[in-house]
């Protein structure tokens, strides 16, 4: 009876550990979204560089257009929430560090904290492959598809939306944020013994398959963004594997 009345305090004193970090982190990320909504103009203006600096070379007057009253005021809230987030990821990863750390080991504490470090930075790394690469590498490509209408009788010209060209920036920087962590993700498995480096070098041509389909699902339908997605994620993998290898060579050295 004293063994599960303990079981049942240790739980409750878990769920408030864990309600106290999350309160923290909405609360963090909250305040943060106030600061951003009152830059929000100023990172519409960052976002929407590399579309302005592409479309210089076209020689035209280009604008954003929006079609709805409160579109223009939603994608600054949109904007405002992704900077936030962006910004606040990094507390988020320290508040669910401090919330397993009591129960981890010396050994494993000292193991996970180099994750913690290098999740923030490949996010970041794939957020700049977007902004300097691959957008102004698609928007260029897309444009390439107007007409003067000298054969048609009507011009074909880009009237981008608001909201569109933000949402599709946004996505991207999430998409290839999300897809550098595969060092990440394949080194804690390795960790954990549930794959090594026989196997992911035995799965690779399966792996080249699948990562050009969930670039072709998490980019637009375009040659420049899938390929700008798929190549850096063949690199990673091969990273991991490399870094697999060190880390089996390591649990072998300390058993």
């Amino acid at each position: 009876m004293i063994n599960k009345s303990e079981n049942e305090g240790g739980f409750i004193t878990h769920l408030t550990e864990l309600r106290k970090r999350l309160i923290h982190s909405f609360i963090f990320l909250f305040i943060f979204f106030i600061g951003c909504y009152f830059f929000s103009e100023h990172l519409y203006g960052f976002l929407v560089e590399p579309f302005a600096n592409a479309v210089k070379e076209s020689g035209l007057e280009r604008r954003l257009i929006f079609t709805a009253l409160q579109e223009t005021f939603l994608t600054y809230l949109k904007v405002s929430f992704f900077a936030a987030f962006f910004v606040t990821c990094p507390f988020i990863l320290v508040q669910i560090w401090k919330f397993i750390a009591p129960g981890l080991y010396k050994h494993e504490k000292i193991a996970i904290i180099p994750y913690l470090i290098l999740t923030p930075i490949l996010f970041f790394l794939g957020g700049i492959l977007v902004y300097y690469l691959i957008m102004p590498l698609a928007i260029k490509f897309f444009l390439s598809f107007e007409s003067s209408g000298l054969s048609t009788g009507l011009p074909i010209q880009l009237e981008a939306k608001v909201n569109e060209y933000l949402s599709l920036v946004m996505k991207l920087i999430f998409a290839f944020g999300i897809s550098f962590q595969l060092p990440v993700v394949l080194s804690l498995l390795a960790r954990v013994g549930i794959v090594d480096a026989k196997f992911l070098k035995d799965r690779r041509k399966y792996v080249v398959v699948m990562i050009f389909a969930a670039a072709a699902l998490l980019t637009p339908p375009d040659p420049i963004t899938q390929i700008g997605l798929a190549i850096p994620l063949l690199i990673l993998y091969e990273l991991s594997i490399f870094s697999v290898n060190i880390i089996e060579k390591k649990n072998n050295k300390d058993a």
